[in-house]
């Protein structure tokens, strides 16, 4: 099983932000919402490119708990990982996600 590893401090990320990091070699975006932290591999599954930003480099919004590929369309739940339309047909990688000691960490 994977042990959980730091990735920055709270302040990092505000309410309603997201960032994201390079963890072993795959970029993850954490996103906090509603005073919680979320985790998914920052890629769509139908295109293999990022989820968070668009074609100009600007952060794509989330619907709530939602976040849509700015080139297909496909839509992701933030929370689980999961597909909710096409044109992606596989859920996105999710990461467990703490808050230890003021600091972030996911499950790698």
């Amino acid at each position: 099983m994977g042990e959980f590893i730091t990735i920055c401090p709270v302040s990092e990320i505000p309410e309603g932000q997201r960032e994201v990091f390079d963890v072993n070699g795959r970029w993850v975006a954490i996103f906090c919402v509603s005073e919680r932290y979320y985790a998914i591999e920052d890629v769509c599954t139908h295109d293999g490119q990022t989820l968070t930003e668009n074609a100009k480099g600007q952060p794509v919004p989330l619907d709530g708990y939602e976040i849509e590929c700015p080139r297909h369309g496909a839509r992701f739940d933030i929370r689980n990982g999961k597909v909710l339309s096409a044109p992606a047909l596989t859920d996105v990688r999710r990461y467990e996600v703490r808050v230890h000691d003021g600091q972030i960490e996911i499950k790698a």
